[in-house]
């Protein structure tokens, strides 16, 4: 039996950590959200919320009403930072491990006599007891396979705290009583798909043949999963970075048009910093607000030559956004009727900057050398410098440093002076890549309510007003136009 891989998945670990922190939340089922409204998901949920269903992308309205007891904290990432590197420490002394999957999860790469069931079965109770010698208040589950994908099958097959070996001799049988969703890398679209083709189980799911599952993708992904069902360790495909964003989900005193364009303004001046520090120029800017209460959303898509300085981006962003405070003028939309919910910033159609030759206009040659000035003082001094038209959005802390699913963020690119301050007392900072996997869980569980109850929101489920938790429905309230507004 060949084993190659060992999998630490941390269990409840944003939760555990606020509960470590906080006595009085022990014991209780606590969900961890982005921004203390009605109208976001929860990223986190603690084991007593799950025993009621609740999990990551879990609407709060949805996570109230199955369990009306549980208390609902503003996420800190800046601590979670901290403790993942003691935990990544700690297992170090074990093992080496590989480069975190994302912020609560690691491979660990087994080589010569470490892949001997006895001995990874060892290497695992080692890590155990060493995460426990430092951190009593926190578990993992670990899974052990031929491969990542099964080892991380397995650390979910575990249960909290608990330790699963998958051999090749057990497979495929020991897949049978999963669900497809059960499955890494199957979301509600990939099901849909299976379900479509006649895959509905898990055993069908193992049992399909390559050409099959290769045409239920509709790729060659189909064929790489169709290996990792059996144990083979599939090179990961390279990718070119295709697009850098942010988005945000308004706190109730940045629901206004100023308030959502200074956080715009932010969240742009962010993705242009990284997008430099990579080495790439865009070509094209996509633009998205949400307003509560309203289906419809102010949607741009910028295409233009390719650069990489911030203050050209803003003037493209402002030039965008006049559209959207000429409608609220015009009485178009009413923003106090449906004030903005949540904005989102993408540059994409990268390309590398050595690919582009050299700017020829004074004043964009002059923009270049500003954004290069300021890109070096903010780099020494944590982001001090920053444009007027974002003084709203960093008075308010909104838009700080966020939690990437996949890597762990860069805190002196990342974090601003509002946010640094704030690390030493709540660091009340949000997330970013995190925040976008758990809104397309939330947009399915949206999309499967309203099929099953025809409302917007489920039956019966609370509506949320323009500052925060109100469940009272309004008197006489329109239906929300299906006409373009902006």
């Amino acid at each position: 039996m060949t084993l190659r891989c060992l999998y630490v998945d941390f269990n409840s670990f944003f939760a555990s950590v606020e509960q470590q922190d906080e006595p009085r939340l022990r014991g209780r089922p606590v969900g961890v959200v982005p921004v203390m409204s009605p109208t976001t998901c929860c990223i986190a949920a603690s084991n007593e919320a799950k025993a009621y269903g609740i999990r990551t992308g879990t609407p709060v309205w949805e996570a109230v009403e199955t369990c009306p007891d549980i208390l609902l904290v503003e996420a800190r990432p800046a601590r979670y930072i901290e403790i993942h590197h003691r935990l990544m420490a700690a297992i170090a002394d074990c093992i080496p491990h590989d480069h975190p999957a994302s912020i609560d999860e690691v491979p660990c790469w087994l080589i010569g006599r470490e892949r001997e069931p006895g001995n990874a079965i060892a290497i695992a109770r080692r890590i155990k007891e060493r995460i426990r010698e430092e951190f009593d208040w926190i578990r993992c589950s670990i899974g052990i396979a031929p491969n990542r994908f099964l080892a991380k099958t397995a650390s979910d097959m575990a249960g909290r705290d608990g330790l699963k070996v998958i051999g090749l001799s057990d497979l495929p049988h020991c897949l049978y009583g999963l669900e497809l969703r059960d499955f890494c890398g199957i979301g509600p679209s990939i099901e849909r798909r299976l379900r479509n083709a006649g895959i509905h189980t898990a055993e069908q799911l193992c049992m399909a043949t390559r050409k099959q599952l290769r045409a239920a993708w509709g790729s060659i992904e189909g064929e790489r999963y169709w290996m990792q069902l059996r144990g083979h360790e599939v090179p990961g495909r390279r990718t070119r970075r295709g697009s850098i964003g942010h988005s945000h989900v308004l706190g109730p005193e940045l629901r206004d048009y100023g308030g959502a364009r200074a956080v715009l303004f932010k969240l742009l001046a962010k993705a242009a910093m990284r997008m430099r520090d990579e080495g790439y120029l865009a070509g094209g800017m996509a633009i998205r607000v949400r307003f509560v209460g309203m289906e419809h959303r102010f949607e741009r898509d910028l295409h233009f030559a390719p650069l990489d300085d911030t203050p050209s981006l803003l003037r493209l962003l402002g030039g965008e956004l006049a559209r959207l405070e000429q409608a609220m003028r015009s009485g178009r939309w009413d923003p106090q009727r449906h004030p903005p919910l949540s904005v989102a910033v993408t540059l994409f159609d990268l390309e590398p900057r050595g690919q582009a030759s050299g700017e020829l206009m004074a004043p964009r040659q002059r923009d270049r050398l500003v954004t290069e000035a300021l890109d070096r003082i903010n780099r020494k001094f944590h982001n001090v410098l920053y444009f007027g038209s974002m003084a709203r959005a960093i008075a308010h802390g909104a838009a700080p440093m966020r939690i990437p699913f996949q890597s762990i963020p860069d805190r002196d690119r990342d974090e601003d002076p509002f946010t640094r301050k704030q690390a030493t007392s709540d660091a009340v900072e949000l997330y970013q890549d995190r925040e976008r996997r758990f809104k397309v869980l939330a947009e399915a569980s949206h999309r499967e309510a309203r099929k099953r109850t025809g409302s917007p929101r489920g039956q019966d489920a609370p509506r949320a007003g323009a500052g925060g938790w109100s469940s009272a429905k309004r008197a006489g309230t329109q239906a929300t136009p299906q006409l373009p507004l902006f």
